[in-house]
């Protein structure tokens, strides 16, 4: 996977455009990723991010980092052994881009603010 281009609310991925939050795995995208609590990422929003035993997560906190974790998140990805990296999405689409040719990864990321 590789994604093309990213501005706000709208992402290319693969040639393919989405509007709407997603989380890009190696191999496939989840479009439509909705979370419990909006603007927060719970443990219950990255299921399908623990069943594929990754070594590393980024999330895109949004165009101007709306997007936050809250510890007990941050604490079951430490306890999966996975390392989370939060950036700005613009960031977290290059950081994506650099390291799924390395690492097995995923990128969750929020598309507006």
């Amino acid at each position: 996977m590789r994604i093309d281009s990213y501005s706000f609310g709208q992402i290319v991925i693969d040639g393919e455009s989405y509007t709407e939050d997603v989380i890009v795995f190696p191999d496939r995208v989840r479009s439509n990723w909705w979370r419990k609590s909006g603007h927060e990422v719970c443990v219950e929003d990255l299921s399908e991010v623990l069943e594929e035993k990754l070594e590393t997560l980024i999330i895109g906190t949004g165009a101007y980092g709306a997007v936050k974790i809250p510890p007990e998140t941050v604490e079951r990805l430490q306890a999966e052994g996975i390392k989370l990296i939060p950036e700005k999405t613009d960031e977290a689409v290059r950081t994506f881009n650099r390291l799924v040719k390395t690492e097995k990864i995923a990128a969750g990321l929020h598309l507006t603010c």
